[in-house]
């Protein structure tokens, strides 16, 4: 080998040794730095005419494994999504109170079954009675307060949407931008370890916000995909679209949130007909879409329908009642029928009129079972003023049965029968009516509506109600407006909604009760409707589509019930005394000593209620199991969030433990390039005092 090989391999050993201590360097520097993979500098054997020629020192390279990196992004969606929805699910927890604390809804609904008791006892008193209305308006207002507070939380959710959105923009436009410097810098053989480095730390930001698939290319630039399939970046650029950003607010129905191609610059253009629409998207924004579509509304719906049975068993035993003295006048609440809708009552009651002391003056035992099979409201009216002859007048106007008596002092009484009461849909009539209520709404009847199938809806053409089914994960699988025509009937509803796009899902009927029912196909487990928008109402009574026929717990009527003014103020108002239904006029019918309702109450809170879709079970097991649900989820949810993290630390430490910097690795590696440059530049030195004797023997 001449001397000018000899120096030509020390001086590559030279330039070698120095590559690797610029690398070992960086790797030093970057030690401390989170996602930095460290450098490891090519070297080849030189090879020149077939002969070994030193070495050929290449640009550095990433230590990565993409597999480990991919990893970290799975486990990285996972715990972003976790975290999410245990920092939502424990403030919706912490808004139902603390285990035993007084103000919590647990407390309050127990509060309500205790003053009933109270009112049975030998205390009892004018004290005990406001104490129980109290109670009662107490619990109606804590349900209220949740369910703002759960709009509320709604709303945040749906800020969150909105900012999260924003930075997986920003996260893409950023890695869209570094892609394209990466395969700069690798069509022209350059090290692209510092913006590979920037790009892999976005894409686990990015993994954090949304489930993504990263696929690496030939040219060095990735493409990342959704978690189903659609395409966010490959060699263009893709944004998300979302109207809503940072709205912030609670709504009935959110719109989709859009993929649109766009412009390096990051102004969107066309869509590409993908949407991101529920929690399979998973990540953050996953998680955030699951709370705000599903999980949260959920709750709301079953306070509604917790509400519904509260009011249905308050209102059924105070409308078996009568305060002494009885009112002057029985004013209904609005029904949404009118005076020639079918009566569809069975059983009997009796209307009766009594002094302010109790002496019967006039009533009538009205047999509906034995009135006509097409008996309407208005036979009803008229049979009731017959029967009274003139002691008390009823009407029914404008969907509201009102009774009146007639006489200076006289008050009016409507009880059941004791051996066959009256019933439609399961209450009675005074019930249906709402005649001597306790508590009322004035977005609801609080009672099902009795209908079948045969009653004709009473909606007019034009009128509509929007219905959105969601799977069990919060995606809108269909939605369906339904368009009553004007002279239909309720059977009409029902098929024209089993032959829309939502049928295809499930079956709808009407129940005994007069309720919409939905059964969701096996597959569908776990699936809600919702009814974001309704226009439809019933004859001009108000009452529409959702209220009426009940097809979700979110038209319970919570939002406006209140305990009536008049009880509230005053207890002598709560009618607990029951009609002596055996009394003959001049009789004692109703005695002021009377609180048979309040052991009725009692009673009544601790049976099983009818509560539709949510099967039989009393006031408190509901309870029980909504406030206990919430809770388990929460502590679910807290589970899954620590679990979520230790894979997801676990999942960086095995990347890191590849691909980061070890310092004593790096430290032995110095040593050994020290050595190498040294000799190296040994071999120089010996190859230089060669050529000085060389040139002296010339």
């Amino acid at each position: 080998m001449s001397l000018n090989h000899i120096l030509g391999s020390a001086v590559s050993g030279l330039a070698a040794a120095q590559a690797g201590l610029r690398s070992v360097s960086n790797n030093i520097a970057n030690v401390g730095v989170s996602g930095y993979a460290r450098e490891r500098v090519n070297l080849t054997t030189g090879v020149a005419a077939g002969q070994v020629a030193g070495v050929v020192v290449g640009e550095p390279s990433r230590v990565a494994d993409r597999f480990l990196e991919a990893n970290v992004y799975r486990r990285a969606g996972d715990y972003g999504r976790a975290d999410v929805t245990a920092g939502y699910l424990d403030r919706l927890q912490s808004l139902l109170g603390e285990p035993g604390a007084t103000s919590g809804l647990p407390a309050r609904l127990d509060a309500v079954t205790a003053s009933a008791v109270a009112m049975t006892g030998s205390q009892s008193s004018a004290q005990t009675v406001a104490v129980f209305t109290s109670d009662v308006q107490d619990a109606i207002d804590s349900m209220q307060q949740l369910q703002t507070d759960v709009d509320g939380l709604r709303g945040d959710v749906e800020s969150e949407v909105g900012y999260s959105v924003d930075k997986i923009n920003g996260l893409l436009k950023r890695i869209h931008e570094l892609n394209a410097t990466v395969a700069a810098a690798t069509g022209l053989g350059k090290n692209v370890g510092g913006a590979a480095d920037q790009r892999m730390s976005a894409i686990e930001e990015l993994s954090s916000l949304i489930a993504v698939n990263v696929r690496e290319q030939p040219d060095g630039r990735v493409s990342i995909e959704t978690a189903n399939g659609a395409a966010l970046l490959d060699k263009r650029l893709r944004q998300l679209s979302y109207p809503n950003s940072g709205l912030g607010a609670a709504q009935p129905i959110y719109p989709t949130i859009e993929i649109r191609f766009a412009e390096d610059s990051g102004a969107m253009g066309a869509a590409t007909g993908e949407k991101l629409d529920s929690a399979a998207v998973g990540g953050k924004l996953g998680g955030l879409l699951d709370l705000r579509d599903r999980a949260l509304p959920a709750f709301s719906e079953q306070m509604g329908v917790l509400f519904s049975g509260l009011s249905e068993a308050l209102n059924a035993v105070s409308n078996a009642g009568s305060t002494v003295p009885p009112p002057v006048s029985l004013d209904g609440r609005q029904t949404g029928l009118v005076g020639s809708d079918r009566l569809g009552f069975t059983g009997a009651a009796t209307f009766a009129v009594t002094k302010a002391d109790g002496t019967l003056v006039a009533k009538t035992s009205i047999d509906f079972g034995a009135m006509p099979a097409g008996a309407t409201i208005d036979d009803m009216v008229t049979a009731i003023n017959g029967g009274l002859g003139g002691s008390a007048t009823a009407s029914f106007t404008d969907g509201k049965l009102s009774i009146k008596a007639n006489g200076a002092g006289n008050g009016v009484v409507v009880a059941q029968n004791e051996t066959n009461p009256s019933a439609r849909a399961g209450v009675g009539v005074s019930q249906y009516f709402g005649l001597n209520d306790v508590v009322r709404s004035d977005s609801s009847s609080l009672v099902p509506s009795g209908l079948t199938t045969g009653d004709a809806h009473g909606f007019a053409t034009g009128e509509t109600a929007q219905i959105v089914l969601r799977d069990a994960t919060g995606r809108a699988l269909t939605s369906y407006t339904l368009s009553p025509t004007a002279g239909g009937t309720v059977g009409d509803l029902v098929s024209e909604l089993n032959s829309s796009p939502l049928g295809d899902f499930g079956d709808f009927s009407l129940d005994d009760r007069g309720r919409m029912r939905f059964e969701p196909t096996g597959s569908l487990s776990g699936a809600t409707l919702s009814i974001p928008s309704d226009s439809t109402d019933r004859y001009g009574s108000g009452e529409g589509f959702s209220s009426l026929l009940g097809l979700t717990g979110a038209s319970s009527g919570l939002k406006d019930a209140q305990v009536r003014p008049e009880v509230l103020a005053s207890p002598t108002k709560l009618p607990l005394a029951r009609f002596q239904e055996n009394a003959v006029v001049g009789a004692k019918a109703l005695g002021a000593g009377d609180t048979r309702g309040a052991t009725a109450f009692v009673d009544k809170l601790a049976s099983a209620l009818d509560l539709g879709k949510d099967g039989k079970t009393t006031i408190e097991r509901f309870s029980s199991l909504l406030l206990g649900r919430a809770g388990l989820e929460a502590s679910q949810a807290e589970d899954n969030l620590l679990d979520a993290a230790a894979r997801r630390d676990d999942a960086v430490n095995r990347r890191d433990s590849f691909s980061g910097v070890n310092i004593d690795e790096e430290l032995a590696q110095m040593v050994i390039l020290q050595n190498s440059y040294s000799a190296a530049a040994r071999v120089i030195s010996t190859a230089s005092e060669m050529y000085d004797t060389l040139l002296n023997m010339v």
